[in-house]
């Protein structure tokens, strides 16, 4: 409130509407302006001049965009002014459409903040009862696998035996994602992907197992790997499997059938590099940037395998280590390449 006028309403009083023109603009909705109360016909014997004292006024309706009445922009002055005018007039009703805007404006943002801290809670409250779920889950898959390497050792039947193979590989796969739900949600949850930093000798024993591994799960694949011999470097071995093993099941699932996936890893000076290598599609910026969002797909995949976390969980890993990871698709090859570069963390064995 501007008053100028000494008027003596302070911002937060009440007033009686009824002594006030305002009741008739908001019953009316058009604006009143009166340059000289005691020549006006209308209201020089009105009782609201009288009660407040003032010669020139003026009331324009502020209306919400949905046509509900908020108030008057409105303004009284001892003196006659020449407030009728049309360009006063339209100036004055300006101000009351800003008025109106900025109402509209303050209601968009307080609905818009509502509805993402409603998002923001659902989001919580899903990515707990996901931990929750993994977490649970891990106990009956235990006892499940136990049961099985029982029967394995008390089977007697050769036809058993392929049973229980496949089996096993189905606990693998959900013991598989039931850690990927885990690590998403420490991710998510602030705690991020729990880390065992050690100096690892050996390296390339430990990827090469993994590399083994994918070969019995994934017999129909050609995985080419060419890892550099005794790579020591300070990681967390496991989870650097972990990423060896997403990358290469992300390139199995999503490469060119009967074409080969290549691996290459390397540890040069005091950089370590992992890139594994499709033939594929080329893969549109707009994909790129999607990659290693959780629980994404391309619209195009005809794959629904596992729930979507695996490049996420790569990304995570990367980020943990202090690495990058990067995507380049050309020439109908898609290739992710992790590095990671660390003058303390990163040397080559008997340097």
């Amino acid at each position: 409130m501007w008053d100028k006028l000494d008027f003596g309403l302070k911002v937060g009083d009440g007033l009686d509407v009824t002594t006030t023109l305002c009741e008739e603009v908001r019953s009316t909705r058009h604006s009143i302006v009166i340059d000289h109360v005691e020549v006006s016909e209308e209201y020089r014997h009105h009782h609201t001049p009288r009660i407040y004292g003032f010669q020139s006024y003026f009331s324009i309706p502020i209306l919400r965009r949905d046509g509900s009445y908020f108030g008057t922009l409105c303004g009284i002055d001892p003196k006659p002014m020449k407030l009728s005018a049309p360009a006063m007039v339209s100036t004055l009703e300006l101000f009351a459409e800003l008025i109106s805007a900025q109402l509209e404006a303050e209601r968009i943002h307080a609905a818009t903040q509502t509805d993402l801290t409603s998002e923001r809670e659902t989001a919580e409250l899903r990515e707990q009862f996901i931990a929750v779920l993994g977490h649970d889950l891990r106990t009956p898959l235990g006892a499940v696998q136990n049961g099985v390497e029982l029967l394995a050792l008390k089977a007697g039947d050769p036809a058993v035996a392929p049973i229980l193979q496949r089996m096993r590989r189905s606990i693998g796969r959900m013991s598989a994602l039931v850690d990927d739900l885990v690590d998403f949600t420490r991710g998510r949850m602030g705690g991020g992907i729990s880390l065992n930093f050690q100096h690892e000798r050996g390296l390339d024993v430990q990827f090469g197992q993994v590399i083994a591994e994918l070969r019995e799960v994934h017999p129909d694949a050609d995985i080419v790997a060419i890892i550099q011999p005794d790579i020591s470097v300070r990681c967390d071995a496991g989870r650097l499997c972990q990423m060896l093993s997403n990358l290469v099941k992300n390139s199995i699932v999503h490469g060119a059938a009967n074409r080969p996936v290549h691996v290459l890893i390397t540890c040069s000076g005091k950089k370590f590099i992992m890139a594994v290598t499709n033939d594929g599609d080329p893969l549109p910026p707009v994909v790129v940037q999607q990659l290693f969002k959780p629980f994404w797909r391309s619209s195009s995949s005809t794959s629904h395998q596992g729930l979507g976390l695996g490049l996420y969980i790569v990304a995570e890993i990367a980020r943990s280590h202090r690495g990058k990871i990067e995507v380049t698709s050309l020439e109908g090859k898609v290739c992710f390449t992790f590095s990671m570069l660390d003058i303390d963390s990163v040397h080559i064995a008997g340097q």
